[in-house]
């Protein structure tokens, strides 16, 4: 079996937890997939897709630290050099969004993990009710500002994705954060 292989098999039951409804493996490969498809799909990439939503708990704040932590353990338990490692966890970091993505592959990488917001508007939608069912333990009152409050962070910047290979993506994913915030604020 490869590192790739492998990866997969730790972090397969991880991603198959009962309370992920978008976070699963079904993720994972959509986010490999669309690094496939446009050519950039490296080792590093794949195995940072596999990482980077290993912990998911949607009451917690710092699941991309953790999954990092424990995907990095893992790596080193497997013998994977240090430089692979350290790319593998600044990936995985990167997609906490909360700063402009470190070069290209974190840009790649940042980009593939929010395509689903670029998808048609029924793929969208499937998404979005998805990420509503991880949070059914919010109520609606406080669920609907904190994720209008999300998606409003996402369509404040001056572009959603960095990378010429995912740009197309840009004027869908405009539209279906506009019309997602529309209706979490009653518009």
């Amino acid at each position: 079996m490869t590192l790739l292989t492998d990866a997969a098999a730790f972090a397969r039951p991880r991603y198959a937890e009962a309370h992920r409804h978008y976070h699963t493996a079904a993720h994972v490969q959509a986010v490999v997939h669309v690094l496939k498809v446009r050519g950039a799909l490296t080792p590093a990439l794949e195995l940072a897709a596999w990482g980077h939503d290993l912990i998911y708990d949607p009451r917690a704040n710092d699941n991309e630290q953790r999954s990092a932590e424990e995907f990095d353990t893992w790596l080193a338990a497997q013998g994977a050099p240090d430089d692979l490692r350290r790319t593998v966890r600044a990936l995985i970091l990167a997609t906490r969004h909360t700063a402009p993505p470190s070069g290209r592959d974190e840009a790649l990488f940042v980009d593939a993990d929010l395509s689903i917001l670029g998808a048609n508007s029924e793929e969208f939608g499937i998404y979005d009710r998805a990420i509503r069912e991880e949070y059914a333990h919010v109520p609606d009152d406080v669920y609907r500002p904190g994720r209008a409050q999300v998606l409003r962070h996402f369509l404040n910047r001056k572009r959603l994705y960095t990378t010429p290979e995912f740009s197309e993506l840009e004027a869908l994913a405009q539209k279906n954060l506009q019309r997602a915030l529309a209706r979490l604020e009653g518009n």
